[in-house]
Formats: C-alpha cells, sequence, structure tokens
C-alpha cells in the first residue's frame, strides 16, 4: 500500500491510499494498526510529509562510496546524529536556505527513509524488519558550514534547520519492498543527476540499523530513521555545488516515488 497524508480543500488533514492511476481513497484507522482502504474517493488539496514524525533519527557515513568522497575512514559503528521535528517539509514546498543563521553551502542529500510502525527495544537483527512499518523518499539537507565549522563539532545545528527534512511523497508499506537494500536512488538538481547509486552500498544495512539503535533504547511508533546517503552530494564537488535561490531538486527512489522541492532564500 502507499499511505500518502494531505490536507483536504477544508484544511482538514487526512490519511488516503494511492492509487497506480494516481487516484487517492480514503483510509480508516490508524496507520499503525492495519488501517483500511474506504475506497471512498478522497479530495486532496495539498499533499503532505507522509508522516509527522516522533522522532528523526539519521546516519552519516553509510554509504561506502560516500565516506570515500569524503576522505573519511569506513566507520566501525553507525555514526548517529538527530534532526529536530520543526525540520519537517512537505512535497513541493520550498527548502529555506538559512539568512538569520546565515550559510553558503547548503547540499542537498538523497537518502532512504524508515518508518517504524511499532515500539522497538533491543532488536535483535533477526527480527528487526517486523518493526518496520514503510519506507518514504527523504533529503536529508546539510548547512556544510555549520555543521563541520560553527557547530560546535556537533552535526546537528548544520542539519536541523527548518525545512532541512522533506520527506515524501508516499509511505510505501514494508510488504511492498521485499529487500530495502536493492533500491536504486538518485538526486536531480535542476533537471541534472547529482546521485544516481544503489542502497546497496550501505555499510550498515537497514536490519542492522535498527538492532543497533533500539539497542537499550526506546524508538516509538512514528520514528523515522534517515539511512544516510550515496557519493556524489555538492560539498565534495571541486568547485562545489550547493543550493541557490531558484533551484529544484528531486529524491528519486525506486518503488516509491519521487520528492520535489523548490529552493527559496530565508525572508530576515
Amino acid at each position: 500500500m502507499k499511505i500518502v497524508r494531505f490536507e483536504t480543500p477544508t484544511k482538514q488533514i487526512k490519511y488516503g491510499c494511492q492509487h497506480d492511476s494516481g487516484e487517492v481513497t480514503l483510509l480508516e484507522g490508524d496507520i499503525f494498526s492495519q488501517p483500511r482502504d474506504t475506497g471512498v474517493p478522497a479530495q486532496v488539496g495539498k499533499l503532505l510529509a507522509p508522516i509527522e514524525p516522533r522522532d528523526i533519527i539519521c546516519i552519516g557515513l553509510n554509504y561506502r562510496k560516500h565516506a570515500i568522497e569524503g576522505n573519511q575512514p569506513i566507520p566501525e559503528f553507525p555514526v548517529v546524529f538527530m534532526k529536530n521535528s520543526g525540520s519537517l517539509q512537505n512535497p513541493n514546498d520550498p527548502i529555506v536556505l538559512p539568512r538569520k543563521l546565515a550559510s553558503n553551502a547548503v547540499d542537498y542529500e538523497c537518502e532512504l527513509a524508515v518508518i517504524i510502525g511499532k515500539p522497538c527495544y533491543n532488536v535483535s537483527k533477526s527480527e528487526a524488519m517486523d518493526y518496520v512499518l514503510g519506507y518514504t523518499c527523504a533529503n536529508d539537507v546539510s548547512a556544510r558550514d555549520w555543521q563541520m565549522k560553527f557547530g560546535g563539532s556537533q552535526w546537528c545545528r548544520g542539519k536541523t534547520f527548518a525545512t532541512f527534512c522533506p520527506l515524501g511523497p508516499c509511505i510505501v508499506t514494508a510488504d511492498e519492498v521485499t529487500n530495502p537494500n536493492n533500491l536504486t536512488i538518485r538526486t536531480d538538481l535542476n533537471g541534472q543527476t547529482m546521485q544516481d547509486w544503489n542502497t546497496n552500498d550501505m555499510i550498515f544495512e537497514v536490519p542492522t540499523l535498527i538492532e543497533f539503535l533500539s539497542g537499550s533504547t526506546k524508538l516509538a511508533a512514528g520514528t523515522v530513521i534517515l539511512t544516510g546517503t550515496p557519493h556524489g552530494v555538492g560539498g565534495a564537488r571541486k568547485p562545489p555545488i550547493y543550493l541557490q535561490p531558484g533551484d529544484t531538486v528531486t529524491v528519486t527512489i525506486e518503488k516509491i516515488g519521487e520528492l520535489t522541492n523548490p529552493v527559496v532564500a530565508e525572508q530576515v
């Protein structure tokens, strides 16, 4: 099932089932408890991020070629950081380049996002996939100057500005993705392909990440895990290519779809 979250023309927020035809029908019940497709056509006024995350947990340097392009050693353990919920952005809404805390080095990062579907604590790798509701596209937008220079040696400041976590367009439930570590993943910037790889290059695969992140740690239903980005980021290019007002960036993941956002400057 492809689950979308949307606003109706009367500003009500609903969940729906998106069909191959593009039609959306209303869902009944909690998305974490086997929601039912009512078959009733939905009036979609605006597409929203498919979930309001309980937490957003992110993994850095999780693709081999991305670690290599950054001259970083292959990590022995997953590199973990977080974004706050205020970084969430909807499909088609703008990525806002910071101007109050100004950045001139805002980068794109296509990522597979994993949505946890039930409380998860000390889960083994062999059982990890039973805790996955589904998957969506993510853009881990990153202000490299704040990430590397101005953030007090922590990544969170440069990763968690408003609008820096676009998600969408839908949640594809786990039953439709037999292997999340064999999906093509791509970023296009203004129609030019910048990243084009496969999730099979992950250093720590999805079950391993869930086992690690749930170790002695409670992951609530609705937790979103961003699983890292492949090589081709703007900051590693010579010269670097960073997001500019007027740009359009699209993340595409096999079996999930396209997540597109324009880019604007913050008004201060």
